[in-house]
């Protein structure tokens, strides 16, 4: 894993792109390795570096912590309706 504070757009090629949402993409560098790049227009695009095995496992970390926040999230919902009925 690397971070990289400022990586070049121009080394990310279209054609390399694996996924995307509206600030974030993962890009396939090579040498089964892959960029997690923030991709805000207002600063310098920034990335870290994974392995393919550790894409894999920060992918069941996030997952771990979703649940953790939907459950906190459902909870909290839960109480308020309780408490408004």
């Amino acid at each position: 894993m690397e971070l990289v504070a400022t990586i070049d757009r121009n080394t990310l090629l279209p054609e390399r792109l694996v996924a995307e949402s509206n600030e974030f993409a993962i890009y396939d560098v090579g040498s089964d390795t892959y960029a997690l790049v923030h991709r805000h227009q207002g600063v310098e695009w920034q990335a870290i570096t994974f392995s393919g095995d550790g894409l894999f496992r920060v992918a069941e970390l996030v997952l771990c912590a979703t649940r953790a926040l939907y459950r906190d999230v459902a909870s909290d919902v839960s109480r308020r309706r309780r408490q408004d009925a």
